[in-house]
Order: C-alpha cells, then sequence, then structure tokens
C-alpha cells in the first residue's frame, strides 16, 4: 500500500478500550497539512483514555479515530486536536456514536473577521462543539454539535456574551439560508433616527448658548436629550455588547465607543455640582456617529455582498409536474427524483434534470456567465434557475436540494466568501490585540496630559495655528479627557477587519456571475503568482469528441466523396465512423444506403452503394485491395496526417476517389486564450497521451510553448512535479476534473473545466463551469485584481491607524472629528472592495 500521503499510528494496547467495542470518528483537521502536523495531532489524540487507532491523511485532512465512548467522547477527541494548535472543521462518526447536527444562527452585527473571530472563541468554549464556520456576508454562524452537545439556546448565549445579538436559530432540516440583511438595516436605520433627532437639538441648543443667549437649565435639558442617545435605545446595544465581550474575556470593536461616550456623558454630570465644561455634547454625538456609520457600513457591505444574496434568490420557487396524468403545481422542496417537470416558454427549470420531451433554447447565464441561449433537446441536461426560452419541455428531475448546480455554486461561493486569504493571518493577529492595546495608548494619553501637560502644549500651539478644534488655553483635566476619547474612538479596528473579507465577498461573487467559481481566499493568493499553465489537451484545449474536419475529392465533388464514406460508416459502430456520419448531416449530405456491409478489423470497412462498391480504410488496406490512383492523394495525405488528422482513405470501383479526415477540434476559443495568457506574462505547456506528431500539431495551432507528449494519465503528476521544480510553486494545471484529478491535486492551483454536473470537483481549487478557455484568462485577471484590493485594503486601513492614533494621543484630532474618520475608514475600504467590478470589466491585468 502506497504511504506516501498517509500517515498511521497505531495506538498502544494499554489505551485500548477495556472490553468495549470501539467506535470510529472522523475530523477534518484543514491545518494538518504534512506529516509533522499529523504526528503533532496524533501524539495528542493517544494521549486520550480509551483510543484504540489514529489514522491521519495529510491529503484530504482527515484523521480517523477508533475509541471507546465509555471513556472518551467524540467532543474530547475535538478538544485534544486543538490542544496541539488545530482547528477541527467538521466531526462525523461511523454511525455508531453520537452524531452531527448543525445549527445555524444569524448575527445580524457580526460585520468583520474581527467579530467572527470572537464569536468563535465564545463558541469554541462550549463543550460539545464541533465545527465552527463564519460567514460575514450573510452574518451566519453554522455550529456542529454532537446529540450531547450544547442546545440552541445555549449556542445563542454563547454568541450573546461574545457581545452581538443573535437575530433567528434555526436546525437540523430547517438550517437553511436566510436573508436578514434588509431587516437588520432598516433596524440600524431607526437607531440612527432616534439618536439622531434628540442629538440635533442638543447641536442647536449648544450653539445657541454658547452665541446667542443662556439657556435656562441647559445642562438638565441637554442631559436629558442625550439619555436616550447614550444610553438608552440608541446606545444600548452597544454598551450590552461591550459588557458581554469584556465579561468573556474579549475586547470588540463596541468597547471603545462604549468607553468614548460613557466617560464624556457622566463627567458632564459632574457640571451639576461644580463649574465645568460639559462633554455631554460630545458624548452624544459620538455615539451618533458611530450609529451612522454602522448603518452607511451595512448598507455598503450589503451592496458588497448582493452576489451570493442574489444567488439566493435566482431558483424557482414551485415546479409544475404529472401527477396520475394531471399537472399539479408543488413547492420546488417537494421534488422528488424522477418526477416529471413541465416548463412552459419564459419559466425558471425548477432544478437539474434531463429534458424527455420537447425542444427549445435555454439562457444558462447564471451559470456560465454567457448570454447567448443553448439549444436543448430529448436527452440534454439541464440545470435548475436557468430560464427556458421558447419551446414548451418536459425535464425529469435528477437532483434536488443540495445536490443542485445552483446549491453547489452557493455553498462554493460561500465557502470563499467564509475563507481566509494567507495574508490575513498577520492582519488577525494585530487585530487580536488591537483593542487592549489602544485602551493602554489612550490610558497613556491620559496620564501623559495629567502629569506633564506643559512640556505637551507647545504641540497645540502649533497645531492651532491650521486646526480650529485646537485649544491651547483648555485645562490640562480637559485636555486629557479629549485625547484619551480621541485615541478611543479613532482607532476602532472595523477597517482592519473589513479589509479582506468585503474583497473575498466581491470578487467571489463578481467570479460566480461569470462561472468562475474559486474555492478559498488561498487559491486567490496563489492564482495571481502562476507562472506556468498546463493544459490537458483533451476536452480543455480540444472538444475532446472527434469532428469531420476536411473532405478531399480528386475531381472536385467533395458531396459525392462525403456521402459515399457517409453510407458505409453508417452501419459502423466506431466513435471516427459516428464523426463522419453526423458531419455529413451536418453538411446538409444525406448518408445513402449501403448493402453488404463488412469491417476489416483495424484497417477499414466496404459495402456497397448505389451498386457500386466502396472501400475505407488506410493506404495498406487500399493497396492490398488493388486500388488505383492513391498517388494522387499522397500530398493531400502527408498534409492532414502533419496536423494530426486522422485521414481515410475513400475509393469506389477500385479507384482511389478521396480523402475524410476527423480530428479531435480545437476549440475555437483554445487559441485566443493562449495568446491572453502569454499577454499575461505565462508559459503555457500542453500534456496529453497522444503521440509527439499529432500533439506537436495541437500546440502548433493553438500556440503552446511546451508539448509533453505520450504522457499517461498517472504521469501527469510527475510532469507537474518537474515543472514546479524549474518555475517553484508557481504551476496550475488546467483539467477536466476527472482523469486529471491527481495533477490537479499536485498543482499549486487545480483548474476544473467542466459543466454544470461537474461544478463540485473537490480536486480543484477553481471551476470554471463552462468549457471555454478563455475563463481561465478570467480567473487569473480576477485573482491579481481581488488579491491586488486585499492589499491596498490591509495599507490603507494599517496606514490610517498608524498615522491616527498619534495625532490623537498628542491632543490635535477633536474627539467628534475622529469618530467621523473611523466611519469614513470603514466605508472606504468597502468602497474599495467594490470598485473591482469596474476593474474587472475593464480587463484589468
Amino acid at each position: 500500500m502506497d504511504m506516501s500521503n498517509e500517515h498511521v499510528t497505531e495506538a498502544g494496547t494499554d489505551t485500548s478500550a477495556p472490553g468495549g467495542q470501539d467506535q470510529l470518528a472522523e475530523l477534518t483537521v484543514p491545518g494538518m497539512g504534512s506529516d509533522h502536523c499529523a504526528g503533532i495531532v496524533s501524539t495528542s489524540l493517544r494521549r486520550l483514555p480509551g483510543i484504540s487507532e489514529v489514522h491521519t491523511n495529510i491529503a484530504n485532512h482527515r484523521v480517523q479515530v477508533g475509541f471507546d465512548p465509555a471513556l472518551v467522547t467524540a467532543a474530547e477527541l475535538r478538544k485534544a486536536v486543538e490542544r496541539a494548535g488545530y482547528e477541527v472543521a467538521a466531526v462525523s462518526d461511523s454511525g455508531q456514536s453520537a452524531s452531527v447536527a448543525e445549527v445555524r444562527l444569524v448575527v445580524p452585527g457580526m460585520g468583520s473577521d474581527h467579530c467572527a473571530g470572537l464569536v468563535k472563541d465564545s463558541l469554541a468554549r462550549l463543550s460539545g462543539v464541533g465545527g465552527i464556520r463564519t460567514n460575514i456576508s450573510n452574518h451566519q454562524v453554522v455550529v456542529e454539535r454532537t446529540a450531547d452537545g450544547p442546545a440552541p439556546e445555549a449556542l445563542k448565549a454563547a454568541v450573546e456574551r461574545a457581545g452581538y445579538e443573535v437575530a433567528s436559530v434555526s436546525t437540523g432540516a430547517q438550517a437553511e439560508e436566510s436573508d436578514v440583511e434588509e431587516i437588520f438595516l432598516t433596524r440600524a436605520w431607526r437607531r440612527f433616527v432616534i439618536a439622531a433627532v434628540p442629538t440635533t437639538l442638543i447641536m442647536v441648543l449648544m450653539m445657541v448658548h454658547m452665541f446667542v443667549a443662556a439657556v435656562p437649565g441647559y445642562l438638565a435639558v441637554i442631559a436629558l436629550l442625550a439619555l436616550p442617545v447614550v444610553f438608552l435605545y440608541g446606545g444600548w446595544a452597544t454598551h450590552v455588547s461591550a459588557w458581554r465581550s469584556l465579561t468573556n474575556r474579549t475586547a470588540n470593536m463596541d468597547v471603545l465607543i462604549s468607553m468614548g461616550s460613557l466617560p464624556p456623558y457622566l463627567i458632564g454630570l459632574v457640571g451639576f455640582f461644580f463649574p465645568m465644561t460639559s462633554f455631554i455634547e460630545m458624548a452624544a454625538t459620538i455615539m451618533t456617529f458611530h450609529l451612522l456609520g454602522r448603518y452607511l457600513e451595512n448598507k455598503a457591505k450589503g451592496r458588497a455582498s448582493q452576489a451570493i444574496r442574489k444567488l439566493l434568490t435566482l431558483g424557482a420557487k414551485t415546479a409544475r409536474v404529472e401527477r396520475d396524468g394531471e399537472e399539479v403545481e408543488v413547492p420546488v422542496k417537494a421534488l422528488a427524483i424522477g418526477d416529471v417537470m413541465i416548463v412552459r416558454p419564459g419559466e425558471k427549470i425548477p432544478t437539474d434534470g434531463e429534458v424527455v420531451e420537447g425542444q427549445s433554447h435555454v439562457d444558462e447565464s447564471i451559470a456560465t456567465g454567457e448570454s447567448i441561449p443553448v439549444d436543448k433537446a430529448p436527452g440534454d441536461t439541464v440545470l435548475g434557475a436557468t430560464i427556458n426560452k421558447e419551446g414548451r419541455l418536459k425535464v425529469r428531475a435528477t437532483r434536488i436540494g443540495a445536490d443542485t448546480f445552483l446549491s453547489q455554486v452557493i455553498k462554493l461561493v460561500e465557502q470563499a466568501q467564509s475563507s481566509k486569504v494567507p495574508i490575513q493571518e498577520f492582519a488577525d493577529r494585530v487585530t487580536a490585540r488591537f483593542v487592549p492595546v489602544v485602551i493602554v495608548i489612550a490610558f497613556a494619553s491620559l496620564l501623559a496630559w495629567l502629569v506633564f501637560p506643559e512640556p505637551m502644549r507647545p504641540i497645540l500651539d502649533w497645531g492651532a495655528t491650521f486646526l480650529p478644534w485646537v485649544n491651547p488655553e483648555a485645562t490640562s483635566v480637559i485636555l486629557a479627557i479629549l485625547a484619551t476619547i480621541a485615541v478611543l474612538v479613532i482607532a476602532c479596528p472595523c477597517a482592519l477587519g473589513l479589509a479582506t473579507p468585503t474583497a473575498l465577498m466581491v470578487g467571489s461573487g463578481l467570479g460566480a456571475e461569470r462561472g468562475v467559481l474559486i474555492r478559498s481566499g488561498e487559491a486567490i493568493q496563489t492564482l495571481k503568482d502562476i507562472r506556468m499553465v498546463v493544459l490537458d489537451k483533451t476536452g480543455t484545449i480540444t472538444r475532446g469528441e472527434p469532428e469531420l474536419t476536411e473532405v478531399v475529392a480528386t475531381d472536385g465533388d467533395e458531396q459525392t466523396v462525403l456521402r459515399l464514406a457517409a453510407a458505409v460508416e453508417n452501419a459502423s459502430e466506431h466513435p471516427l465512423a459516428r464523426a463522419v456520419v453526423d458531419g455529413a448531416k451536418a453538411r446538409g449530405v444525406n448518408p445513402g444506403q449501403v448493402q453488404d456491409f463488412r469491417s476489416v478489423t483495424a484497417r477499414g470497412v466496404e459495402g456497397t452503394v448505389d451498386g457500386r462498391q466502396v472501400l475505407i480504410g488506410n493506404r495498406r488496406l487500399l493497396e492490398e485491395s488493388g486500388i488505383e490512383g492513391l498517388d494522387a492523394l499522397d500530398g493531400d495525405l502527408s498534409r492532414l496526417e502533419a496536423r494530426g488528422r486522422t485521414a481515410v482513405l475513400v475509393a469506389r470501383d477500385g479507384h482511389a476517389v478521396g480523402i475524410v479526415a476527423v480530428a479531435d477540434a480545437v476549440k475555437p476559443d483554445s487559441k485566443g486564450a493562449i495568446e491572453a495568457m502569454h499577454a499575461l506574462g505565462l508559459k503555457v505547456a500542453m500534456v496529453t497521451g497522444d503521440n509527439e506528431r499529432a500533439a506537436r500539431a495541437v500546440a502548433d495551432e493553438v500556440g503552446i510553448d511546451e508539448v509533453l507528449a505520450g504522457v499517461l494519465p498517472e504521469g501527469k503528476v510527475d510532469e507537474i512535479r518537474k515543472l514546479q521544480a524549474r518555475f517553484g510553486p508557481r504551476v496550475a494545471m488546467v483539467g477536466d476534473g476527472i482523469n486529471d484529478a491527481p495533477a490537479l491535486k499536485q498543482a499549486n492551483v487545480g483548474i476544473a473545466i467542466g459543466a454544470g454536473a461537474d461544478v463540485a470537483i473537490e480536486a480543484a481549487d477553481v471551476t470554471l463551469v463552462s468549457g471555454e478557455l478563455t475563463k481561465v484568462v478570467e480567473a487569473i485577471r480576477l485573482s491579481r485584481a481581488t488579491f491586488g484590493k486585499i492589499v491596498q485594503n490591509l495599507f490603507w486601513a494599517f496606514f490610517y491607524n498608524v498615522v491616527a492614533i498619534p495625532i490623537a494621543a498628542i491632543g490635535l484630532l477633536h474627539p467628534m472629528i475622529g469618530v467621523i474618520a473611523m466611519t469614513a475608514s470603514s466605508l472606504s475600504v468597502i468602497g474599495n472592495s467594490m470598485l473591482l467590478r469596474r476593474s474587472i470589466l475593464k480587463g484589468e491585468r
């Protein structure tokens, strides 16, 4: 047995179950990518009691564990792997141990990777929790739990302890996708309006009090007006979130806002007892701008994630099916495999199936990105959510529910949107420590202004010359409060948390619209650096099936030669014979009738057409049969064979009359696609099992740089390794995802070309729904543009905080300006990500 990709560890007998029957659990550990990692995981698992065996497979990141359920639970297995430093994405079993169920929670406030991390940390502390998947694009958390794991209410409470509100909880079959974007947006708008109205009154009163006339009971009036803004409906959710986060030993961004708004309000109340400057106006303004920022941010993120929401609404809601001889309308969820659906012109096809009656054109643009409808007839496959343009079709359902094309696309897009780009790891480490560090800086600024105010005043004198809000004459206490609050409100890590996921949302969604499905953020980062693209020939560069390409006639009558050849070949079952017959029909030539048909094994066929003897085969067969006039066709025969064609001679009544040539024709877009790859600075190689001459003919036709001919499927992996030795980890493999699966896995980026049913090829990092090679170019451009936006977002988010925090700490930034700038930074990151669409459509390289 080949153990090159499998690391197996057997636990000693001292840890086996005493007399009990072992059960088998399988854990998916995405980070276990080497034998070293597998050894660490195995060692941690073997420390548990009741472990009888551990099998690790680094190829698919799986760990199989035999265990005694009387001594250890599946939840403890997960914890053992996590103690080894690896995240467990899923836990499944052999059917004997506790089952794993999914619970889906909608968390509207989870809008960045930072938020998602806090939620996951809180959930991971619960016993009985398996995998945790977060998707900030639709504000959802999917938790895998064992039957003895926490109840949905406990999961909800854990999320709330992290400081986030849970809008809905669904389990089992009810754990379906739900879109709460509009509900949450409406709620955010309502909170902003309720805060904005009293805050506006406060600002008006402040201007009157300062510049017109003293307002009687001014402090009491503004304190009452600010109460609902800072404490009640406006800011309550922010303060509750901050409190839950702190009690859960984490610190989310609401902690900074709460610390920036509560102290000013409370300090302002001191004015009832001692004469001092009021900060209540600032507290209300900070909270109001924060709520406005939350509303604008969520509205912008909604636009960024519209691709996934659009996909969720594409499917048909009902289907018209034949039941007991009658047409009955049923919900799509009630369809069963084998149901015959009636699809009228203009209707969506309810689910994936096969046409059993009727003919029409179907708009498959949601799958392929191509606007030209595709002709469909009995026997053809159709995809759910595509649109029947004209004729009435009867379609037999072949895939339903999660197995359909649309469901697979949604799954892949969600997977990409919830994944992380490797460059994000550094940002995550910074963000995790960001809030505590900011709090330390804020208190350091407070102490500096209280203890050493005079050495810092020259900075204020300089700033006052061009910053109207800087007041060097203010007391050190007021300056300390202003600087502290400014640091807290300016340093919200929203922009850092949004930098990567918003770009992934837009990029992956745009790719899905264009038939380019990228499985993960890692693939995006790797694909941009590719320097060598290896193309499988059959089905990738070529159509993958023989076609009639040329007809040569000695007397110029090509139609007669084709009719004779098609008549005889029509009686043959050989694939090349089918190509000749289909080619004749496509050119309007009806094959004649053949009598006395006979096949000459591996050499040709013969028969009688219109009373005349016709022989079709290679030159050797015709020479042995005494056919005359062969020399006149030698030049054409050599020319066709040099171009990689399979050419057969046609003779009638002992005389050669012509040649028919068959080949696996090159796809119309292959040459243009390879030229575009060269324009991107890529080298292109072709790998095929064909002989050198046939392979070279195809390569010369489309402009291939290197030809790897005579390579069997199992040899493609070795060829990829050789290229990796030359080009480093910068080799992409493009194939059909079936015979090429090992090579796709070996390549640094595997790209599967296929249609509908092949969309979920597990071997590939990128799946191109249509069979067009130009989509490879689109995928590379998309990866480069998406990664470019990620880098830009991270740079500006870091740059903003690095510059803004020191400015705030030295007293040159007013807190109200800071909260506006904080909102602007988050919106700029989202806006920059949304520019991806424009750059891709312009063909950015």
